[in-house]
Parts: C-alpha cells; sequence; structure tokens
C-alpha cells in the first residue's frame, strides 16, 4: 500500500512566512522614506519662520541647501536626525541689526521634536507673545527674555508639562503697552509641574500679589525664582510654603513694606537670597535662621537698599559659605561684629550708608578673599588698624581722623 502525504500544510507555512517577510522588507525600507519626510518638513517649516523674520544682518543666511542640521541655530538628534534645538538669542557681538523682528510663525509647530527654544535678546517690537507656543509640547527649555514683546503672558504656555527652564525676563517693550494690557496673573504656571527655574523678573503680577506665593508653591521641583519688579507688594503671611527645594530666591524692588514671615525660615537650601529694595523690617531672626545649621548653603545675601535697623547679628559669622554681603543704604547701628572673620569665602562686603559707628574690627584682616569692601558713610572712629592694601576695591570711611 502506497500512503500519500499532502503537502497542503507546508506550503500554507511557507505562504505565511513569505508574507510575513514581504512585510518586514516593505516596512524597513518605508522607514528611511517616512524618516526623510518628516525632516522635509521641518527644513520647510524652518524655511517658512525665515521667511517671516526681519533678519537684517542676514544671520539665517546659511540656512540653504537641503541638510537643516547644519543651518545656524539648529541642533538635530544624532540618533533620529530631527530638529530638537533652535536657539536664536541674538548676541552682543551680533550689534544692534544683528536682533530678529517681523513675525513668529506657525510652522513652528511643525517641529514637533523641539525641546529647546530660545528667541531672546531680539527686537520684536511689541508684538505679542505667539499663543501657539504653548503648544510646542515637547518643550524643556523656553527663553523670550528681553525680547521687545508686549502684553500679558498667553496661559496657552501652562501646557508645557515637560518644560524645566522658562525665562521671561523683560520680554516687554516698555514703549509698546500700557500698564493696564500688561497685568498678569499666575494661575497658568499650575501646569508646569517639571519646572526647575522660572525667571519672571519685570512681569507686571500686581493681579498675582495676593496669591503669587500659593501659585509658585505647586511647582515641586522648582530650584530657582527670579521675581524682581513685579510689583507683587505683598509678603504673603503665611506659616509655610513648598518652596523648600529653593536654591535661588530673588523678590527685589518689590516694595514689600514688610517683615519677614515665617515660611521663609524653612528655606534652608538657599545659595543666593535678593531681597533688596524691599522695604523690609527686622531681619535678625532671618540672618539666624539661616546660620543656624552648620553647613549653611547661603553664598549670596543682599538686603540693601531696605529699612533695616538695629545691631547686626553675631550670627553672622556662621554663614561660613558666604562670598558676598550687600547690606548697604539701610539703618544698622552698632559696628560690625567680630565673628565677620569667620566668613573666609567673602569676597564682597558692602555696609555703605548706614548709621553703624565703633571701630572696624580686625577680623576683617583674617578675609583673604576679599576684593571689594565698602564702608564708606558711616560714623566710625579711631584709627583703621586693619591692612586693606590687598583689598582692590576698598572704599574707605569718609571721615576725619580715620586713616589706614
Amino acid at each position: 500500500m502506497v500512503y500519500q502525504f499532502s503537502n497542503s500544510g507546508t506550503n500554507m507555512a511557507t505562504t505565511i512566512a513569505s508574507v510575513h517577510l514581504l512585510f518586514l522588507v516593505i516596512m524597513i525600507s518605508g522607514l528611511p522614506f517616512h524618516k526623510a519626510a518628516g525632516i522635509e518638513t521641518e527644513k520647510l517649516a524652518l524655511l517658512k519662520l525665515k521667511q517671516g523674520l526681519l533678519d537684517p544682518s542676514h544671520r539665517l543666511s546659511s540656512w540653504v541647501g537641503d541638510d537643516c542640521c547644519k543651518w545656524r541655530g539648529v541642533v538635530c538628534s544624532n540618533r533620529t536626525g530631527h530638529a530638537i534645538k533652535l536657539n536664536l538669542r541674538s548676541l552682543e557681538d551680533d550689534g544692534i541689526d544683528g536682533k530678529f523682528g517681523g513675525e513668529i510663525s506657525h510652522s513652528l509647530l511643525d517641529l514637533q521634536y523641539l525641546n529647546y527654544l530660545d528667541l531672546s535678546m531680539n527686537n520684536f517690537e511689541g508684538t505679542k507673545i505667539p499663543k501657539f507656543i504653548g503648544f510646542l509640547e515637547r518643550l524643556r527649555y523656553l527663553n523670550l527674555s528681553a525680547a521687545s514683546f508686549s502684553g500679558r503672558i498667553p496661559p496657552q504656555l501652562g501646557n508645557l508639562s515637560r518644560l524645566i527652564y522658562l525665562d521671561l525676563k523683560q520680554y516687554f517693550d516698555l514703549n509698546a503697552y500700557s500698564n493696564k494690557s500688561s497685568q498678569n496673573d499666575l494661575q497658568w504656571i499650575s501646569g508646569l509641574y517639571s519646572l526647575r527655574h522660572l525667571n519672571l523678573e519685570g512681569a507686571n503680577l500686581s493681579r498675582a500679589s495676593a496669591y503669587w506665593l500659593q501659585a509658585v508653591s505647586m511647582l515641586p521641583s522648582l530650584s530657582e525664582l527670579h521675581l524682581s519688579s513685579c510689583g507683587l507688594s505683598l509678603l504673603p503671611p503665611l506659616p509655610s510654603s513648598n518652596l523648600t527645594s529653593l536654591s535661588v530666591l530673588v523678590l527685589s524692588n518689590n516694595g514689600f513694606n514688610s517683615t519677614i514671615p515665617q515660611w521663609f525660615f524653612q528655606l534652608r537650601n538657599l545659595v543666593h537670597l535678593d531681597l533688596s529694595l524691599d522695604e523690609l523690617g527686622e531681619i535678625t531672626e532671618l540672618i539666624d535662621v539661616l546660620s543656624g545649621c552648620n553647613n549653611s548653603s547661603l553664598e549670596h545675601l543682599n538686603l540693601g537698599f531696605n529699612k533695616l535697623g538695629g545691631v547686626l547679628p553675631n550670627s553672622i559669622g556662621n554663614l561660613y559659605n558666604l562670598q558676598s554681603l550687600l547690606l548697604w543704604d539701610n539703618s544698622f547701628v552698632g559696628s560690625i561684629p567680630i565673628s565677620i572673620g569667620n566668613l573666609s569665602n567673602l569676597k564682597e562686603l558692602y555696609l555703605s550708608n548706614n548709621q553703624m559707628s565703633g571701630t572696624i574690627p580686625e577680623t576683617i584682616g583674617q578675609l583673604n578673599e576679599l576684593v571689594a569692601v565698602d564702608v564708606s558713610e558711616n560714623s566710625w572712629e579711631g584709627v583703621l588698624t586693619v591692612d586693606v592694601s590687598g583689598i582692590p576695591e576698598f572704599q574707605a570711611p569718609y571721615q576725619t581722623g580715620f586713616g589706614s
């Protein structure tokens, strides 16, 4: 008996394998096309952007040819070839004519992989910040500072949940908008929960004066906060905040006219603190708290141009990492604490225009890193016995009988 076995099953398996192989070949062969098509779209988007910009110094003259990754200011991913960074910041070397102006094209939205955008230091002549920038969802870095925009900060920027760095410092053109049109709130920042660096210096935040602390406290990763000259006028007297990760806090020129609130005493990781020009009152407790830890991280302290009075606390000598101490134009009395000699890293000491008296302690002579000292316009007594020959910028007291 002869048995015949059907090979239909084998043929079917072979057919299925062939189909899978063909599908794989099509997919593989199609990848370069899709990648090239995407990059071609990005190149066209950049060319549309160039077309809308005013470029008097021809900074974008390199934006020709097929490879947009070689164009000035454009950085592409080594892995995918997509444009991920666009840096059109105007540099001092570019001069006045080197500033971009004109219109920022919607074509930016076609740069779908863009995570870095810098349009700072340009002159957009009072145009408004484009709302569509808030839909560049991959952005991690955005800098529009000093670019001569106008109007309010578009709340659409609050959509940028991946943003780590946001700089809108003096984004406006003072001659192009009224005070009313420039008033901003801060409700929109609640969506920026990845943010670490926020600079809104000069932005009119008077609308947010009552709740600005609550707003920025919603940013758990924030390490740098710059809100100088924002018209805040109020240091909220809250018992606590969620800003314990802050290393840099700049709140100068807001005219708070208050004492230091309790939540300040929780900021134990500060490296840079600027509360100048704020009409503040007593600060002894603040310095006591800042210096309370043996590993105090504070390097720069600016409390100049306030209404601070009383005697400088001896605890100031516990700020061992301090490099600059600016207390000029206040109403401090008494002498400089002897403990000042503990600040071995101090480079700048400004105590001018106070009401201090007595003698300058010899312990200042122990500060070998000092490069600038101004203790003028006080009522010092006696003869300066400290050797200041090694201090390049030493402003001597303006008083008869006080010499070196």
